[in-house]
């Protein structure tokens, strides 16, 4: 409930005639952080009745000529906080502005330091369709989805971090507002906000234990070098959990509140919402605003997304940075889910593609192999896959609902996967000619992944597209049993003559051996110029 407008011009001018003349304030509190932690900074004031929709905070960050600004949050017990990210290495300095006089002018002076080795900093849209830390080592998206796991007790969640340290998942999909208890077998007991008198929720007033708990898990995920995908809405909260049904006003607050909290977290991606087509109290107009309060707001300048049902929201938006599909189909074969970067040119992510998984709903039907499959025809493609299971226990946990063990079959095959893509060229994997020999990717002249997926070939003649191959280049060959996860060294260096308008074949018209069994693939790479 917003507070009247008369009250809030009193309140404000109450502040403003309080406000000190003088200069701005040191805090005796400077320190050093790594590039791309986190600086935070922590300031006690008062309480006015309430404190989430009274205060106003942010800081101006400073370094040579860059500067940013960071919203301040209340954090519980008289405690407010900033928090950055720095990007640079070097001197900053802040100055914080508020409408409380206790603490706005603050000022002081930290030293960013050179990052620990395994902080790489925020991922970023690199090369159009793909992706790469900050500092420009690659990252390839091997995401999952376990919507609910952070709303688990506390031995639960620790089991959920081990497995995924033990999988090959980089990203994880999650929500921030819990599930309905039908989906989740143990009642979680932390809630974002705190409930009125009469027993509904007070929108204007978050929990911070909550968001505690929520940023804890998340730095945990960063320490395992997990990106934390966060769905800020989802239209799954039944019972009295429905938060998807706030009017602008608190949708703004929440959003407001969550981004001062998790941005300068390096290991954030935004997906404003699962399935938002499903959500019937919000417009396309709403979906545009929120988007651009998070660009706006988020001095990280995370990544941000959005993910649909049956209608897609419009990606080309500049505050969308890459796609995020539910789509099952477009990955199911060979050459569909290029036309998705033909729309768009922009990474796209198959972050559901249904799960593997033996529930009665047919979204939660696939077999192993048929993930694996889905897996590979999107690489092929130059896309990204995402994993998800609903193999559930006797206690009713499912990973794809509340995290805890990997049961199927596809995780494994999905690792050997991503220890191929280790191999790749590190901009990314490219279709090559993807008109016709959709089944073929990789960097024209030096690297390729030919897919077979169910097909049996017997053989397959050494033949590659003519874009940057000419007489005389020589290649290597690996066979890829992508099921079985064994790579056998082809036994034969392959030497390029032209063929036709079209392609190069070996000089010998060599043909490599194939098992004729499906999930075959072949690693082709190029062999160095002697000196």
């Amino acid at each position: 409930m917003q507070a009247h407008p008369i009250n809030r011009f009193i309140f404000a001018f109450a502040i403003l005639i309080a406000l000190p003349l003088s200069a701005s304030t040191p805090i005796p509190n400077s320190t050093s952080v790594h590039q791309w932690d986190i600086f935070e900074l922590t300031l006690p004031g008062p309480t006015p009745t309430n404190p989430f929709a009274d205060v106003s905070l942010s800081a101006k960050f400073t370094s040579g000529d860059s500067s940013s600004t960071a919203n301040g949050f209340y954090d519980g017990g008289g405690q407010y906080k900033i928090r950055f990210m720095p990007p640079t290495i070097g001197q900053w300095h802040y100055q914080t502005q508020s409408n409380l006089p206790d603490l706005t002018n603050k000022s002081g002076d930290f030293t960013c330091e050179k990052p620990s080795p395994e902080n790489h900093g925020p991922v970023r849209v690199r090369n159009t369709y793909h992706f790469a830390y900050a500092d420009g080592t690659p990252y390839k998206p091997i995401g999952t989805t376990s919507y609910g796991w952070v709303f688990q007790p506390d031995p639960f969640e620790d089991h959920m971090l081990a497995t995924l340290k033990s999988s090959p998942f980089n990203k994880i999909r999650m929500l921030v507002f819990p599930l309905r208890y039908g989906e989740n077998p143990d009642k979680p007991t932390l809630f974002p906000y705190e409930k009125k008198s009469d027993g509904t929720w007070d929108y204007s007033r978050f929990d911070p234990k909550f968001f505690q708990h929520l940023e804890k898990r998340i730095a945990d995920l960063r320490d395992l070098g997990i990106q934390a995908d966060v769905i800020l809405f989802h239209p799954y909260g039944r019972d009295d959990l429905r938060f998807d049904r706030m009017d602008p006003a608190d949708d703004d607050r929440y959003l407001h509140y969550i981004v001062a909290r998790l941005s300068a977290y390096r290991n954030v991606w935004w997906s404003l919402a699962n399935e938002f087509d499903l959500i019937r109290s919000k417009k396309t107009a709403d979906w545009d605003r929120m988007f651009q309060l998070i660009q706006n707001e988020d001095p990280s300048n995370h990544l941000r997304s959005i993910h649909f049902s049956r209608y897609t929201y419009d990606p080309t938006h500049p505050w969308v940075t890459h796609m995020s599909v539910q789509n099952g189909m477009a990955v199911a074969d060979f050459g569909r889910a290029t036309w998705l970067r033909d729309i768009c040119p922009k990474p796209v992510v198959f972050d559901e593609v249904r799960y593997e998984g033996n529930i009665e709903a047919r979204w939660g039907q696939l077999t192993g192999e048929e993930m694996t499959e889905r897996f590979w025809f999107g690489t092929i493609a130059g896309t990204y896959v995402g994993h998800g299971e609903v193999l559930g226990d006797h206690a009713g946990h499912s990973w794809g609902s509340t995290g805890g063990d990997l049961r199927g079959e596809s995780p494994a095959r999905i690792a050997f996967l991503k220890k191929i893509l280790d191999t790749a060229p590190p901009e990314g994997v490219e279709p090559l000619d993807r008109y016709f020999e959709t089944h073929i990717a990789g960097k024209a002249g030096e690297y390729y992944l030919i897919y077979f997926g169910p097909e049996k070939p017997a053989e397959w003649p050494f033949e590659l597209y003519k874009d940057a191959v000419s007489d005389g280049m020589k290649f290597k060959a690996d066979i890829l049993d992508t099921w079985n996860m064994t790579i056998t060294p082809v036994d034969q260096t392959f030497t390029l003559k032209r063929h036709n308008q079209y392609t190069f074949r070996d000089q010998n018209d060599a043909k490599i051996p194939l098992p004729g069994k499906p999930w075959i693939a072949l690693r082709i790479q190029r062999v160095p110029d002697a000196k």
